[in-house]
């Protein structure tokens, strides 16, 4: 026994030389990322609790509380809650539904197949001011837009789709950009799965919507949850193809929390406001994060 201890011993000790000579090799870059976390974290804390706002620049101090009662008595800030539940929900259900579908129909053997799934992947690497510009110029335009030109081919009036179904409009424009995402996540997945299941349920009699519903969906639950998280918090932060299109409007309809911290902070020039919207943002990020990676770990352990 005492032989196997030393031996035990002296195959940890190379093991904790290794570990201390890489600590000075990592010790900067984790610095640098605490710094780049902690630091605008900590400023924001600290504006949220005071009276800054730059067309009063006089009028400074602590503010205890005061930003956040303001912010909780504002109607726009329940307004902009609930179109960024909406946002995210809509978004959620249209990726989730139609990923699993597309990643079927791409992992079937058809000429083209490569080039359809590259165009098909596309609009994700495409940046949100540009889908947006896309959307608004091109395609929902109510005058030469492609939409406004369908309508009109058929007889009816063009829709001017971002004054009368804004959120509607952001929800089509995010979802465009995010079902890529969810495709190639899924795609990669389904991949992976045994076709010697399937053929087997072939065999038995499975039809395609059997080997679907018990072969294929079940196997694509742990990536579905992946999914699920990563795409809900970027989600939470959709800015650009709001400010790009309604800028918030018409009235708060498609404002949603990042842009009406922006509107608090560099509108309005309320940076304590807008801090305090801020870290209202932070922790209901950090509340879904916590849930969805409980989540995720859970269905990792099955």
């Amino acid at each position: 026994m005492s032989a196997i201890s030393a031996q035990q011993g002296v195959a940890r000790e190379p093991a904790k030389r290794r570990r201390s000579g890489t600590l000075p090799l990592i010790a900067p870059s984790v610095g640098v990322l605490l710094l780049w976390m902690i630091v605008p974290l900590a400023m924001t804390i600290w504006f949220s609790f005071q009276r800054y706002n730059l067309l009063n620049p006089m009028v400074t101090g602590f503010a205890g509380l005061e930003n956040y009662e303001f912010l909780v008595a504002d109607p726009d800030f329940w307004a902009s809650l609930v179109n960024t539940l909406v946002l995210v929900g809509s978004v959620l259900a249209i990726t989730v539904v139609l990923g699993p579908l597309l990643a079927v129909l791409f992992d079937q053997n058809f000429p083209g197949r490569g080039v359809a799934r590259l165009l098909a992947i596309a609009p994700f690497f495409v940046m949100p001011t540009v889908s947006a510009l896309i959307w608004k110029n091109l395609m929902m335009h109510p005058i030469y837009g492609v939409l406004a030109a369908l309508w009109r081919g058929v007889g009816l009036t063009p829709v001017d789709w971002f004054a009368q179904f804004p959120m509607l409009s952001i929800i089509v424009i995010v979802s465009w950009q995010w079902l890529p995402f969810a495709l190639l996540i899924l795609l990669t997945a389904i991949q992976s799965l045994d076709h010697e299941q399937k053929e087997a349920a072939r065999m038995d009699g499975a039809g395609p919507v059997a080997q679907f519903l018990y072969i294929t969906l079940p196997h694509l639950g742990r990536a579905i949850s992946v999914v699920i998280m990563i795409e809900t918090i970027f989600l939470l932060t959709v800015f650009a193809e709001i400010f790009v299109t309604t800028s918030g409007g018409p009235g708060n309809a498609t404002t949603n929390l990042a842009f009406l911290i922006y509107a608090r902070a560099l509108l309005q020039f309320d940076v304590g406001g807008g801090s305090a919207g801020g870290m209202v943002a932070i922790l209901l990020a950090n509340v879904v994060a916590f849930f969805l990676v409980r989540s995720i770990a859970r269905r990792l352990e099955i």
